[in-house]
């Protein structure tokens, strides 16, 4: 099998792993939405707007970490202009140092940031 990562520009890994990403939050909201729809008792048109919401908020949520996640690999790759694991670590806390600052709780976001500094 060949390895086509040395030929294919970065940018397009990046959307190739957004697309696959978003489409799994999709699935992963059509499973989870109704589990939870069940569980806080809803129904008729409430249940079908809860569970189009969770399937749109997981499927960007996880479109979204996977850009922040891609494209910050690609930027600290060409920065450090090697390909190794450093890349991936330091793109993962990039990434998870982002969704933390959504959740907004900045001792979190802090403690995460300064262990790989």
């Amino acid at each position: 099998m060949e390895d086509f990562s040395e030929s294919v520009p970065c940018s397009s890994l990046a959307v190739d792993s957004v697309l696959r990403m978003s489409s799994a939050g999709f699935i992963w909201g059509s499973c989870f939405g109704p589990f939870d729809a069940k569980r806080l008792g809803l129904s008729g048109s409430a249940r079908a707007s809860f569970i189009a919401r969770t399937v749109g908020q997981c499927g960007f949520s996880c479109g979204l970490f996977a850009a922040i996640f891609s494209f910050s690999h690609c930027g600290i790759e060409r920065y450090r202009r090697k390909k190794d694991w450093v890349n991936t670590l330091a793109a993962g806390a990039v990434a998870g140092a982002a969704f933390g600052a959504g959740t907004r709780n900045w001792k979190q976001v802090a403690c995460f940031t300064d262990f790989f500094r």
